[in-house]
């Protein structure tokens, strides 16, 4: 997949399209094509290296994913692959796919 990744600590022009491998889903993860992420404050300072991704996270930017559910862990109970989802995740919104945990997941508005 396609993801924006950081060259090196900086400012916007150290940011990249690069290729990753799609994430992974646990048992209780739903897998989201990414079809909007936002930008906030925390995504600026990791890009700046001003604050590290939490342990275990994405290396790769972005908090907050909005788009399609496409995969399902298998004991994931509140989603079905379809459902437009939003939310926030750890790391790796600004990818084609971002896995988020299914309760963190919120039913998009249809307005």
């Amino acid at each position: 997949m396609k993801a924006i990744q950081v060259k090196q600590p900086g400012g916007a022009d150290k940011l990249y399209f690069g290729e990753m491998n799609r994430p992974i889903v646990n048992e209780n993860e739903i897998l989201v094509k990414v079809e909007a992420a936002g930008i906030n404050r925390a995504d600026i300072m990791q890009r700046q290296g001003k604050y590290p991704p939490p342990k275990g996270a994405s290396d790769i930017l972005g908090l907050e994913i909005s788009g399609e559910v496409v995969e399902l862990g298998k004991s994931v109970s509140r989603w079905r692959t379809g459902d437009s989802v939003l939310g926030l995740i750890p790391g790796g919104g600004y990818a084609e796919y971002a896995k988020i945990h299914q309760d963190m997941a919120i039913k998009k508005p249809d307005e």
